[in-house]
């Protein structure tokens, strides 16, 4: 009974505040526009609370009545959705059903919030808040240059998949490297109901280029000042986040935090957590002007329509010059340019509560922000240091980032159920193509494998290289997964030249594989090599998929078709570059042959010429690869002839022939209905010689097989009767689709095979 009452006298103070607020408003309005019969300013905009008399137009006066009107019309409005809401909640108290709390801030019942809010001047936010429309796009816009950032931005947009329950559209301003690694990256990700613009930011470098700036973000650093000219101009919101951000929850409650701005409110900010701006971290430190502690700007929410009304462009670039004019630099970018803007203009903020930015830079006072873990909404690593930063409790926020970096980016390919999505073609082309097999079919699982798309992250490390300008150039392709890693260092050592590795790895495995890398000098050493990360999906080791990876994003004519567990011998990059003109690759279809041998010992001292080679050979200690196992593999080679061969000569291709070769990047991809083992090589070998490719091999070249377990796959083959059948008959419809198209010619590869 007391809650009923309570409720009737809440619901008749909300009843009187609607009729009589209006009424009382519009005397005010009417009395206050005059004092001694002179027009005093209305214009919210006065920071002083009695604006000073002036004489102005009538115009003027009416512009700064209306917009008096709309602001006192929207508080109209929200008390009378407040009242529509106290209505259906005691009818339903009466009705006995249980009542729903609704928090100050979205998610929370923290008073931190409240203060924030009356702090920001929104001390009316009772009740619930504006909820967000199930199904509304949220907009997020992000600066992303180069490879560094480019891996770091995936942990920002899991942690933000993770929580999400809306359509996200991301907004990404790159560089031409970041474009390319996370083009790739979304377009097979596939994550639905998500989608991706990119911006060229090598287009907008001439509009900020002109200011100074120290921060170790560099150019990259200033261009959140010019996103209400590069976003598009039918964009009125957006969120705008830096990389080293994540989320501890629904990115919608932070979107929803638009429906309290007010007034000229058009930047939603949290206040930096340290000193800097207060000019005392050290002697003779003198930042930027700043209100207070100033605004950390590595969360905002943006209202672009009202900036570009205001004229956001002139604003920043004006306070800029005025502020280089002494200052000579920035010291933290886009951020201290923010600051002196809002310095000048303090009614464009609206101040979000600290847990939407918990900053962990060197000297931060974050944990004044947090009593409780369950208070975080966004951690941000603002700190050069990132993870290593000193924190009295940064253990349990690298351990939320951790979970967000090493967590499985397939899980996050889960729909919006009751959220249409515009149609993807390639969603589309693959559920039609995964419809046309037959699940009873006893190699589904195999052909299934060839229609997988694989999340895949080019460039997972720096990769810096330009061909050399002869065009003999030769990139070494090869691929491997975690137990293979070891091989990298010794690769390495023995090819100065580029090499493109794909790597199958799940996201655990590619934080480790970034932690070996790091750590090895030798790999550090070398900004030629191109580090591609195909995740793990499937019960099938995709082989081929791998190698056509690793072969499409090379940048020389030329690339040597290896894998990872052979070591080519010293110089043979260089050789094979004299070899490309000497046999005129470019202008004819050529494979030049690289002779194949292996060892059984795990300690090898490595055969510095040929003639060392064929002393090893002659004591046993090297071996022609896989002679006592799979001798068809290399028998075309022709070790016979190669040991006193001292030019180039020509084989043909027989049944069976894998040999290793050097060919043009325009060579015909690898066949991906071949995983795991068997054939793969084999059918790739065979489709070169179908559009008739000449095998020739290479008198002075070798390479050396070391040894090592057996794979995963190699043991299926090997103990599963249904894998050999399966491989049988993948074998048997690929050789058909090769008679299909080369029409006669091919038609010596199944009788060879039925010889064989």
């Amino acid at each position: 009974m007391l809650g009923i009452c309570r409720g009737r006298r809440k619901f008749l103070a909300a009843s009187l505040t609607v009729l009589f607020v209006p009424a009382i408003t519009w005397i005010y309005l009417f009395a206050g526009s005059f004092e001694d019969g002179k027009p005093v300013s209305l214009s919210p905009l006065e920071s002083q609370p009695h604006s000073p008399r002036y004489t102005a137009s009538s115009q003027r006066e009416r512009e700064s009545l209306e917009v008096r009107v709309r602001e006192v019309e929207e508080e109209n409005r929200v008390l009378r959705k407040q009242l529509s809401l106290a209505q259906s909640r005691g009818a339903a108290h009466r009705r006995g059903n249980h009542s729903k709390t609704y928090s100050m801030e979205e998610g929370t019942g923290d008073s931190e919030s409240l203060r924030a809010g009356i702090v920001a001047g929104n001390s009316s936010e009772c009740g619930q808040q504006p909820a967000e429309e199930k199904c509304e796009t949220i907009h997020v816009a992000i600066v992303c240059a180069g490879y560094n950032a480019s891996r770091d931005v995936v942990t920002l947009v899991k942690s933000v998949l993770f929580h999400r329950r809306n359509p996200l559209h991301f907004h990404l301003i790159a560089d031409a490297i970041a474009k390319q690694i996370l083009a790739t990256l979304f377009q097979t990700w596939m994550v639905p109901a998500v989608r991706i613009d990119f911006y060229d930011a090598d287009e907008l470098k001439s509009e900020v280029s002109w200011i100074p700036n120290k921060h170790y973000s560099g150019i990259y650093g200033l261009m959140k000042l010019v996103l209400t000219k590069t976003l598009p101009s039918s964009l009125e919101r957006v969120i705008v986040l830096d990389t080293d951000i994540t989320f501890a929850t629904d990115i919608a409650e932070l979107w929803a935090v638009f429906h309290k701005f007010k007034g000229q409110q058009v930047l939603g900010l949290v206040e930096n957590q340290s000193d800097w701006y207060l000019g005392n971290l050290w002697k003779n430190h003198r930042p930027w002007p700043a209100l207070g502690r100033g605004y950390n700007t590595g969360v905002i929410l943006l209202l672009l329509d009202k900036l570009r009304k205001m004229k956001w462009e002139q604003m920043w670039r004006l306070t800029a010059e005025r502020e280089l004019m002494s200052m000579l630099s920035t010291s933290l970018a886009d951020q201290d340019i923010f600051n002196a803007v809002i310095k000048q203009n303090p009614f464009l903020v609206y101040q979000l509560p600290c847990f939407w930015n918990v900053q962990l830079s060197d000297h931060t006072r974050s944990e004044q922000c947090y009593r409780d873990v369950s208070d975080l909404k966004v951690i941000h690593w603002n700190s050069p240091k990132k993870l290593r930063v000193k924190n009295k409790h940064v253990e349990f926020f690298r351990n939320l980032y951790l979970t967000f970096l090493e967590y499985d980016g397939n899980l996050l390919r889960r729909e919006l159920f009751g959220c249409p999505s515009e149609a993807d073609v390639n969603s589309e082309n693959l559920q039609k193509q995964l419809s046309e097999l037959d699940e009873d079919d006893l190699c589904y699982e195999f052909r299934r494998e060839r229609f997988t798309v694989h999340r895949t992250h080019l460039y997972f490390l720096h990769y810096e290289y330009e061909p050399a300008s002869d065009n003999t150039d030769v990139t070494l392709v090869a691929q491997l997964s975690m137990d293979r890693l070891q091989m990298l260092e010794a690769i390495c050592k023995h090819w100065e030249g580029p090499i493109s590795l794909a790597l199958y790895l799940s996201d655990a495995e590619a934080q480790q594989f970034l932690r070996y890398a790091q750590g090895s000098e030798v790999l550090m050493s070398r900004h030629n090599v191109g580090y591609h990360i195909v995740y793990k999906e499937g019960q099938f080791y995709p082989v081929n998929l791998l190698r056509n990876v690793a072969m499409k994003h090379i940048s020389t004519p030329y690339m040597f078709l290896s894998d990872i567990d052979f070591l080519p011998m010293y110089g043979l990059y260089e050789y094979l570059r004299k070899s490309v003109i000497q046999l005129d690759l470019a202008n004819t279809k050529k494979a030049l042959i690289v002779p194949a041998f292996e060892t059984l010992r795990y300690r090898l001292s490595f055969p510095k010429s040929k003639a060392e080679l064929l002393s090893m050979l002659d004591m046993g200690t090297l071996f022609t690869f896989r002679y006592h196992v799979w001798t068809k593999g290399h028998a075309p080679t022709n070790f016979a002839k190669w040991r006193t061969a001292t030019t180039p000569y020509r084989v043909e291709w027989e049944a069976d022939f894998e040999p290793y070769v050097v060919v043009r990047k325009d060579c015909p991809e690898y066949d991906r209905r071949f995983v795991g083992f068997g054939w793969n090589k084999v059918a790739h070998i065979m489709e070169l010689d179908a559009q008739e490719y000449e095998f020739t091999v290479l008198p002075n070249a070798y390479m050396i097989h070391m040894p090592h377990a057996p794979s995963f796959d190699i043991t299926k083959f090997r103990s599963n009767k249904q894998y050999r059948v399966c491989l049988k008959t993948l074998k048997e419809e690929f050789q058909q689709d090769m008679s299909r198209h080369y029409g006669f010619a091919a038609l010596k590869y199944l009788t060879a095979e039925n010889n064989s």
